[in-house]
């Protein structure tokens, strides 16, 4: 459980860029990316946030099933992390999937835009 108003708010933002995954929102996942994002995939490949939104815009990203099981998080001033395990499932550059993943995220804070995925690292669990 969050001890601070700031950790509630990363939160909040971890749980909203969940749902737009699911939803396939475009338009709120680029409000949640900063455009320097760097990503590295389950394949190991890492992705920039204009090729993780055109693979959402264009299908080869479409996620059907997310379900958080595990979800912690760690402030530090402007910057805070969060460590999500959960089940997966849906297309990946085209292909079927269902996989248990690890999410890791490095987010930052601005009073403009509020939390920003900054880094990702995605690896199966």
């Amino acid at each position: 459980m969050p001890d601070s108003a700031r950790e509630a708010e990363l939160l909040d933002a971890e749980r909203t860029l969940q749902a737009a995954q699911r939803a396939g929102d475009v338009d709120a996942l680029d409000q949640l990316l900063v455009d320097e994002l760097i990503a590295v995939g389950p394949d190991g490949r890492t992705y920039t946030k204009q090729d993780d939104l055109a693979a959402y815009r264009d299908g080869r990203s479409v996620v059907r099933e997310l379900v958080e099981e595990e979800l912690s998080l760690l402030v530090a001033g402007e910057a805070g992390v969060t460590f999500f395990v959960g089940r997966v499932s849906g297309v990946f550059e085209g292909a079927p999937f269902t996989a248990r993943l690890r999410y890791t995220r490095t987010w930052v804070h601005d009073d403009p835009h509020g939390w920003r995925v900054l880094a990702a690292h995605i690896s199966p669990v």
